[in-house]
C-alpha cells in the first residue's frame, strides 16, 4: 500500500483527523511514507435529506424538485441548480444509474420524472444528468472548509472531483499555494468535459485519476475501456502519475476472493501504465479490506515484470526539454547495461517522475532533501523514495545517493546504478548529468 484516501463525500471532519492520524502512525511503524490524498466532493448532486428511503418501482412518476423547494413525495435534490437545468427527456441518474429517471415535463423547477429502472432511493446518494451542464462551482462552500482541513492534516495530494476545465484545476491550485502548502493537485475524470478538454487539464495538474464510477454513467459503461486506455497514454505521454479507481475488486466487498474478470481489470490497467490502482468500497465498508489490498498487489507483482519499456525518441518538430532528455538517455543506459537500479537524487520529484514515466525494468531510487517529496513520490510508478539531507556538493551528493541506494536493500555492493542529477545541487530542474558507477 503506497497511499491513503481521505473521501471527504463522507463523515465527519473528526473522523478524518483520526483516519489522517492512523495513515500517519502506520507508515511511521513500518518505516514507509505513505501518500496522504484528501478527495474533496467537488459539485456534486446528491438527494437530499429523506425521512424514510423512498421505494421506486418502474413506470411510476415522481417529482424531482430542489431540496430547498421539496413537499411530502418530492425527491429532493441538492444544490437547487437542479431546478435550473432538466428538460423533458433528460435522464436523471442515481447511485451511478442504479435508478433511472426519465424527465416527462418541467415547471417552476419541478420536475415530473418517469422512473425507468426503480429501486430503494436513500438520503445522499449521488445523482447524475448526463449531458447536462450544471451551473455549480468547481469548489463549493463544503470543498473549501475541507480543504482548509486537509492541509492542515498536511495531504500530499488534493483530489479534485468533477473536473471540467484546466480553469478548475488553477483555482484549486491558487488556493493550495494561498494557504503555503506544497500539497499536488490530482484531476479526477469523470466528466465528458474533462475528456474534451483533457490536454489543458493534464497541463495544469500534476496528476490524473480515472475516475470510471461517474465516468461511465456520465459516458455509458461501454465507452470506459477505451477512455482509460487513452487518459492513462496521454498522462504518461506528459510524465504525469495516473490513478486508476473505482470497482476494481468491487466482489470483494463481500468475497474473499476476486473474481477473474476482476483480475483481469486490475491487470489490464497495470499493463495499459496506470501508475497506481485504487480500492475504494472494497476497503472503505467491505468485509475483507485486507484481503482486497494483499490480492491487488500480488496481481501487480504477477503482471509488471512483463510491462515493456517504453523507448521513445523525440518525434520529429517535437521540442523535449533537458529534463526529458536526460531521462530517456538514463532508461536507455540502464536498460543496455543492465543496471540494478537507477538513482535519482531530485530537489522536488520531478526528475523521478520523468523516469518513471518510461516504465523502464529498473527500480527507480529517488534520493530528495523534502520529506514533502518522498510522500509524493509514493504515488509514482517503481519509485522508492528516500530522504537524504541536503548536500554541500555534487561530490557529496554522488556519495549520499549510492550510500542511500545501499541501505534500501534495493543495491549490493559492487551493483552498477545509473545516476542523473544536476551538477547545481539542490536546484529544482537543473538536471544536467548522468553518471554509471559501481555501489
Amino acid at each position: 500500500m503506497d497511499a491513503a484516501r481521505l473521501n471527504f463525500s463522507h463523515g465527519k471532519h473528526d473522523e478524518h483527523r483520526e483516519l489522517a492520524r492512523r495513515v500517519r502512525e502506520a507508515g511511521s511503524r513500518n518505516g514507509t511514507r505513505l501518500a496522504l490524498i484528501a478527495d474533496l466532493q467537488g459539485p456534486k448532486l446528491r438527494v437530499g435529506e429523506l425521512a424514510a428511503p423512498i421505494a421506486l418501482s418502474p413506470h411510476e412518476e415522481i417529482t424531482v424538485v430542489a431540496e430547498e423547494a421539496a413537499r411530502n413525495g418530492d425527491l429532493p435534490i441538492s444544490p437547487a441548480a437542479i431546478g435550473e437545468v432538466l428538460a423533458p427527456g433528460h435522464e436523471v441518474l442515481i447511485e451511478d444509474g442504479r435508478i433511472r429517471l426519465r424527465v416527462l415535463s418541467v415547471a417552476e423547477g419541478r420536475a415530473r420524472c418517469e422512473v425507468v429502472s426503480g429501486g430503494l432511493v436513500l438520503s445522499h446518494k449521488g445523482v447524475n444528468v448526463p449531458g447536462v451542464p450544471v451551473p455549480i462551482p468547481a469548489l463549493t462552500r463544503k470543498d473549501v472548509d475541507d480543504l482548509e482541513l486537509a492541509l492542515e492534516l498536511g495531504a500530499d495530494y488534493v483530489a479534485l472531483s468533477f473536473v471540467r476545465s484546466a480553469a478548475d484545476v488553477r483555482d484549486l491550485r491558487q488556493m493550495i499555494e494561498q494557504a503555503g502548502s506544497p500539497a499536488r493537485v490530482i484531476a479526477k475524470i469523470e466528466k465528458a468535459e474533462a475528456v474534451d478538454a483533457l490536454d489543458d487539464v493534464l497541463e495544469e495538474t500534476d496528476a490524473v485519476m480515472v475516475a470510471r464510477g461517474d465516468l461511465g454513467v456520465e459516458m455509458g459503461p461501454a465507452s470506459v475501456p477505451l477512455l482509460q486506455k487513452q487518459i492513462i497514454l496521454r498522462a504518461l505521454e506528459r510524465g504525469k502519475p495516473v490513478i486508476t479507481a473505482t470497482q476494481m475488486l468491487e466482489s470483494m466487498i463481500h468475497a474473499g476472493e476476486p473474481t477473474r474478470a476482476e483480475a483481469s481489470d486490475v491487470a489490464n490497467a497495470i499493463l495499459d501504465g496506470t501508475s497506481a490502482v485504487m480500492l475504494s468500497g472494497e476497503t472503505a465498508v467491505g468485509e475483507y479490506p485486507i484481503e482486497s489490498v494483499a490480492y491487488m498487489d500480488r496481481i501487480a507483482r504477477v503482471v509488471e515484470p512483463s510491462i515493456g519499456y517504453r523507448h521513445q525518441f523525440p518525434e520529429r518538430g517535437v521540442d523535449p526539454t533537458v529534463g526529458q532528455a536526460m531521462s530517456n538517455a538514463t532508461c536507455d543506459l540502464a536498460e543496455t547495461l543492465g543496471a540494478r537500479a537507477i538513482v535519482v537524487p531530485t530537489s522536488t520529484g520531478r526528475t523521478a517522475s520523468r523516469v518513471a514515466r518510461l516504465r523502464p525494468h529498473q527500480p527507480i531510487i529517488a534520493i530528495t532533501p523534502s520529506r514533502t517529496a518522498v510522500s509524493q513520490l509514493a504515488l509514482e510508478w517503481g519509485v522508492w523514495p528516500v530522504y537524504v539531507p541536503e548536500c554541500a556538493d555534487v561530490e557529496e551528493l554522488w556519495s549520499r545517493s549510492l550510500d542511500a541506494a545501499r541501505e534500501s536493500g534495493i543495491v549490493d555492493d559492487g551493483d552498477l546504478v545509473v545516476i542523473t542529477a544536476g551538477t547545481a545541487v539542490n536546484t529544482p530542474g537543473t538536471t544536467n548529468l548522468i553518471k554509471v558507477d559501481y555501489a
